[in-house]
């Protein structure tokens, strides 16, 4: 073992921590992060209108959901402007934080993202208007179609282009210089003008080349080349084993797992729980939903607790150790533990570089993924189709994510169940082994 996780902290932990601080991981990352807010109300809309107008629907209780139009019209409301346009939020989110990261003007590198995102976007409809037979072919439309999570690629490639040529181009000085005496504001706004007027073009011939020589516009070409195979390899039980068990191995070594691959975990299957919420709120049925594992699964019936199903760990060690160091450390955590926060485990237990905790940690969590992919993906729990805050208690978080699914609150509490079962049989095997605390 000693051998093993030397020859993993020389070869795989000076990768993984170059991973976790290259510039375009972060700023992917971080800007995923930055439209919480948005994607938050927007999950909050669907849930407060999954509780006044499809659960009541579900027991005959029209006159709750009559009551409730007002709510209703109002999250209608929310939706669209957040879930709806999801992607033409994150164009900006992306540009800021990439200008951010280059260390140019994050304004202007957000505005240079979003307009090069509208650019790329279809402005053409095919409508049949009232009192006539034809459809009617007009521009200077943006389908919404677009803009919500099946743009979100498109916003992330073509932000990325924008970006980085024109914080490249600033970086150059490539610019309208003014005299000092011009306010800062002005000469700011002056400078980006070379710069972005670039960058734009670039993305506009792009956008011009795609539709004339290949008859879809690159939106098209992204979606059908890049995101769907992206979303459609995500949705195997081999690539979320592959991650789980990723984000256990960097935390064993004291890397923040979900931090790491959160351009994975929030690029992929982020986007999977949107189009699975967007899904929703068109049909109000769980049974046309696009994706069996999102963002949320792994919070839902995995990560309970934190990563590595730590709550688990905590009872197990409330139940079954006999040594008051471990039992005190618990003692500690539980009450963070219960909200999903366990760096305090984590790091005073520890479980990071303790050898006797190491099968679990990896294998535990792998055991809950595969128990909970399979009952979901059979149809005995529908998928998590909502986004929930982070902090929400293990079952309680289940129940919620998937629209008050009461089979799915039973799931999590069985992968509770087991994952304290698991994580006792190594928390005995501890009584008996004394071991040196790193």
């Amino acid at each position: 073992m000693e051998k093993f996780t030397n020859w993993m902290e020389k070869h795989f932990v000076p990768v993984a921590m170059k991973i976790g601080s290259q510039k375009h991981l972060i700023a992917i990352r971080d800007a995923f992060i930055s439209i919480m807010p948005i994607t938050m109300a927007g999950a909050i809309a669907v849930l407060l209108n999954a509780l006044v107008r499809d659960l009541p629907g579900k027991f005959g209780l029209d006159g709750i959901t009559e009551a409730f139009s007002w709510l209703i019209g109002i999250n209608g409301n929310i939706w669209w402007g957040t879930l709806a346009m999801l992607a033409l939020v994150f164009s900006f989110a992306i540009g800021y934080q990439l200008a951010k990261a280059y260390d140019v003007t994050p304004l202007a590198g957000g505005l240079v993202s979003l307009s090069a995102f509208i650019i790329v976007t279809p402005q053409v409809a095919t409508f049949t208007p009232e009192g006539f037979d034809a459809a009617v072919t007009g521009w200077g439309f943006l389908n919404w179609a677009y803009l919500d999570a099946k743009g979100l690629f498109t916003a992330m490639i073509v932000g990325f282009i924008s970006t980085i040529t024109f914080s490249k181009l600033m970086i150059k000085n490539i610019t309208i210089k003014l005299p000092d005496e011009v306010p800062p504001a002005v000469s700011k706004a002056f400078a980006s003008i070379i710069p972005g007027t670039i960058a734009l073009y670039v993305v506009g011939a792009i956008a011009y080349v795609t539709t004339t020589y290949f008859g879809a516009g690159l939106g098209d070409l992204i979606l059908k080349y890049v995101q769907m195979p992206f979303l459609s390899v995500s949705q195997s039980l081999a690539s979320v084993l592959m991650l789980t068990v990723f984000v256990s191995i960097f935390w064993f070594f004291g890397l923040h797992g979900p931090n790491v691959l959160a351009p994975a975990l929030d690029g992929i299957y982020k986007i999977a729980l949107t189009e699975n919420t967007n899904a929703y709120n068109a049909s109000r049925s769980v049974k046309d939903l696009p994706h069996i594992w999102t963002r949320g699964s792994f919070d839902a019936f995995i990560w309970m607790g934190g990563s590595g199903a730590t709550i688990g760990l905590i009872i197990a060690i409330l139940i079954f150790s006999k040594r008051a160091e471990d039992r005190a450390v618990a003692k500690l955590s539980a009450p963070m533990g219960v909200f999903n926060i366990n760096e305090p485990v984590i790091f005073g237990l520890p479980i990071v570089l303790n050898p006797i905790y190491l099968i679990p940690w990896i294998f535990v969590p792998a055991i809950l993924a595969t128990i909970a992919y399979g009952v979901t993906s059979i149809g005995l729990v529908p998928p998590v189709f909502l986004e929930v805050p982070w902090v929400m208690p293990p079952v309680i978080y289940a129940w919620m994510a998937t629209g008050f699914s009461f089979p799915a609150a039973l799931l999590a509490l069985f992968n509770l169940v087991l994952s304290v079962v698991l994580w006792g049989i190594f928390v005995i095997v501890a009584n008996k082994v004394e071991y040196k605390q790193n």
